[in-house]
């Protein structure tokens, strides 16, 4: 057995355990399996791991570091040109990257500033003019749920004049809240909090219905206060492997 079947065997199994834990969430939710994307994250895992993912049927990807992202997206690209891959950053964006994230991004779900709202919405701008994407940005407000200094997310209060500052660009496309639940907290009241948050985001912005919350430890009970999207990286493809970007 070659090097590429075993990873593509261990993958294999680890994405069906993944997929029965969500069965089982949404079941217990009371929610149609359907409901709930499943992203992969493959951040400090190579391009040819995302392919083998690719090959057994996903086709949204997430990362974290863009000078990281940016060539492995490229090299996807040349091994699965045809997967129809969205990708995803999910990490903490400075606006001086707003410009090269703008060349592969289909979403963003870390937007927390105005000003990187306008960096975006610019480099969107000029990636259009440029023929280098073909459609406006998605994007989701990320959330800090325990307002700890130095952590990404804008404070609760400060969701919807972001997303109001969103919706008054042509280039970027705003899609709901994101949110990491701090180890302070207990899971289940961090994300019962995002979702109160979803739904007053949705009573102005009809659009944004998507929450996305819950990863490899938490997916269960992100699930069950309302997730449509669950952001997976060790559950699905193991311990961090440590990669030059």
């Amino acid at each position: 057995m070659s090097e590429d079947d075993r990873r593509r065997a261990e993958l294999a199994e680890s994405l069906s355990e993944v997929r029965q834990r969500l069965d089982a969430a949404c079941a217990a939710a009371g929610r149609p399996a359907e409901d709930v994307e499943l992203l992969a994250v493959t951040k400090t895992f190579p391009a040819r791991d995302v392919a083998l993912l690719a090959d057994l049927g996903l086709t949204s990807f997430a990362e974290n570091r863009e000078q990281e992202a940016r060539p492995k997206v490229a090299e996807f690209d040349e091994l699965r040109p045809d997967a129809g891959a969205r990708w995803h950053m999910v990490g903490q964006l400075q606006r001086n990257k707003a410009r090269s994230v703008a060349r592969w991004a289909d979403v963003v779900e870390s937007v927390d500033s105005p000003r990187l709202v306008e960096a975006l919405s610019g480099a969107v701008r000029n990636a259009l003019e440029a023929g280098e994407r073909t459609r406006p940005l998605e994007v989701l407000v990320q959330v800090n749920l325990d307002e700890a200094a130095g952590r990404g997310g804008c404070a609760p209060g400060e969701v919807l004049p972001l997303a109001e500052a969103i919706t008054t660009t042509s280039e970027l496309r705003l899609r709901g809240v994101m949110a990491v639940a701090p180890q302070s907290t207990q899971s289940g009241v961090a994300f019962n909090t995002l979702s109160l948050i979803a739904t007053q985001l949705r009573r102005d912005f009809p659009e944004a219905g998507e929450i996305s919350a819950g990863m490899s430890g938490d997916l269960e009970s992100a699930v069950a206060h309302g997730s449509t999207r669950v952001r997976v990286g060790t559950a699905l493809l193991g311990g961090r492997r440590l990669i030059s970007p």
